[in-house]
């Protein structure tokens, strides 16, 4: 086995160095602050201890070592321990060692980060303005058509016919309490301490009422202190979301709930010392590669019956709450995680 090359562990940039079978061999300072762990720990263990080898990721190893060149991907996403990262990586093969490989990990940069929030809120502020007047245009005609029904219903005083004009106004009616529902405003948060275990549970005993083969794992980290917020909207946020994820199963298999504390987050173009994360994960089927950028937006939906409005709705109640809603999907795991400001 060769040495590491000289001036590593003085690198700014975290790097890890791996032998053929992807046990780490070298873990420099940087990559001990960036993962979390000490040399000690890591050295001798497989890769996937430290991090999880997402599809990606591995694909992005073997190319490297098939092809022998270098590798750069951008703005991955890295799952280690219980944080998700978004970090540039390079890949390269280590000259004269059969298999090893060194990786080095960059910052993707907090500019990127903040753009794409800063895009995502430019969506949602003008799918909402869309919404609204969508709401508009149908709401005229639909109270032209239970008018006029309930006119010719005064009209045949008490004919069979009647049976046909309570049937338009029922359904002008449920129409009309959906675009109430769905497309209009929602009503400004009430501010006040949220302690989102229990939004959870509350989430947790909706959801197996619904789907009562449903199973249900928590991972509750207990020193995620209250937060501000309005446990109503909070609650329907994450509802809207587990209910996709439930559904994606069909009723049965494993969702999982976790929380925990992310450091130093930037959310809604405002940096936080303190967030709090909600996680719901599913090990379903996974959303496909080609609607991944579009979840959010509404009217889109993988389901056949799907109305494509419970993911729009969750993301602008979390982001009445200074939050955001990052996602990762790939076959066989998908993870919706809110992040929430601890003020």
């Amino acid at each position: 086995m060769n040495p590491v090359p000289p001036g590593i562990d003085i690198l700014a940039t975290a790097v890890l160095i791996l032998d053929e079978q992807r046990t780490i061999r070298h873990i420099n300072p940087a990559a001990e602050n960036l993962f979390g762990i000490s040399a000690y720990h890591a050295i001798g263990r497989p890769l996937s201890a430290i991090l999880k080898e997402r599809t990606e990721l591995v694909r992005a190893m073997d190319a490297a070592l098939q092809e022998g060149v270098s590798f750069t991907e951008h703005h991955m996403l890295i799952e280690s321990g219980d944080h998700t990262l978004t970090l540039n990586l390079t890949i390269s093969p280590l000259e004269g060692e059969l298999g090893a490989l060194l990786l080095e990990f960059h910052s993707a940069g907090g500019s990127v980060k903040i753009a794409r929030d800063e895009q995502a809120m430019a969506q949602a502020q003008t799918v909402q303005m869309l919404l609204k007047q969508l709401a508009h245009e149908i709401r005229n005609p639909l109270g032209g058509i239970r008018g006029a029904a309930q006119l010719l219903e005064a009209e045949l005083n008490g004919a069979d016919l009647s049976e046909y004009t309570q049937v338009i106004i029922q359904e002008t009616n449920r129409l009309q309490g959906l675009l109430d529902r769905w497309l209009t405003p929602a009503k400004r948060p009430e501010i006040r301490p949220v302690n989102l275990h229990e939004v959870l549970e509350r989430v947790r005993s909706l959801l197996l009422a619904e789907f009562p083969h449903l199973d249900i794992e928590r991972d509750y980290d207990i020193s995620v202190p209250t937060i501000q917020g309005d446990q109503e909207q909070l609650i329907q946020a994450v509802l809207n979301i587990a209910r996709n994820a439930a559904q994606s199963l069909d009723g049965r298999g494993t969702v999982k709930f976790a929380t925990r504390i992310s450091r130093q987050v930037t959310l809604a173009m405002k940096r936080w010392k303190l967030a709090a994360r909600i996680d719901i994960i599913d090990y379903g089927p996974g959303i496909p590669e080609e609607m991944q950028d579009k979840v959010f937006f509404p009217l889109v939906s993988g389901r056949e019956n799907g109305t494509g409005v419970g993911l729009t709705l969750a993301q602008s109640l979390v982001q009445r709450h200074e939050g955001t809603i990052h996602m990762v999907s790939e076959p066989g795991f998908t993870c919706f995680s809110i992040y929430l400001p601890i003020k």
